[in-house]
């Protein structure tokens, strides 16, 4: 069997599409994904180098996480492919966060729980089913060497960041509060597996890690300002510590409104041009 571009997005859309494990994990059983958006990097792109230089030399490479999980170091940078994949949030979701003004709905934040251990899930999927056919495959994010680090310029980072990673296979760019802005959207979590195989690259359609914000391309909207609940977000950027803080507070508010252990926000990713798509100049302000 080939396994090409086709047979990845095919692989990818029908675990989102049939599997049961894809559940907001509600009464109503609802899904907690739409279908997905997949694309690929070359494990040689030297964007992966420059994320050392520009957030911090513990970011790893393609190569250096596939050579520490398989203990081989003879595999070349050019014999690698990373998948990215974007998972964005459902309709329902999406208008329930939106009305929101402080904490997050409950169908957000059974996202962010529930839909990350989906998001896991749909990882494992694709490394294994990629060992069916004889292809080695790691999932960075589930590996030993993944960790939270805290870059000299950005403040929290880590060893391999799923939205930088979207960034380098042509998914999107990033906005005014540090979300990506992908083709549906901003409302969204992302993945990625590194696989030994060689997959074209997805283009990049644009020139600019900002292209698609508003603020950042047209000087105007700054909506996601105005929707952060404790102003991290500013014409400057996002205040991650502010956020961080405020997410974490959100604890209790879920436990006590929803019943389950949880927390989430996503505000300003919701109400704002870029919630569903990449803003153009048609867009409502």
């Amino acid at each position: 069997m080939t396994i090409d571009a086709q047979w990845i997005d095919t692989l990818v859309a029908a675990f989102i599409e049939t599997s049961p494990k894809n559940t907001l994990c509600n009464p109503a059983g609802e899904k907690a994904f739409d279908r997905p958006l997949v694309g690929f990097a070359k494990g040689d792109d030297p964007l992966f180098e420059a994320y050392k230089d520009h957030v911090g030399p513990f970011c790893m490479t393609p190569w250096e996480i596939f050579a520490l999980t398989f203990g081989d170091t003879g595999v070349r940078p050019e014999q690698l492919t990373v998948i990215s994949y974007i998972l964005p949030q459902t309709d329902a979701t999406k208008t329930d966060n939106r009305k929101e003004k402080i904490y997050p709905s409950e169908r957000w934040a059974r996202a962010r729980i529930f839909g990350e251990e989906v998001n896991v899930a749909l990882r494992q999927h694709i490394v294994a089913s990629l060992k069916e056919e004889g292809c080695r495959a790691v999932a960075p994010l589930l590996t030993p060497q993944f960790s939270r680090r805290i870059s000299p310029k950005y403040g929290f980072s880590s060893t391999w960041s799923e939205r930088h990673v979207a960034y380098a296979a042509g998914l999107g760019t990033f906005g005014l509060c540090d979300g990506m802005i992908t083709p549906v959207g901003k409302a969204m979590r992302t993945g990625s597996v590194v696989a030994e195989l060689r997959i074209p690259p997805s283009p990049r359609p644009y020139a600019d890690h900002r292209a698609g914000c508003l603020y950042y391309s047209r000087g105007i909207c700054k909506k996601c300002i105005a929707r952060c609940p404790v102003g991290a977000i500013s014409e400057t950027g996002k205040d991650k510590a502010l956020c961080f803080t405020h997410v974490r507070k959100t604890r209790d508010y879920v436990k006590t409104h929803y019943g389950f252990e949880g927390y989430g926000c996503g505000l300003c990713q919701t109400g704002v041009p870029c919630e569903s798509g990449v803003p153009g100049a048609g867009s409502p302000l």
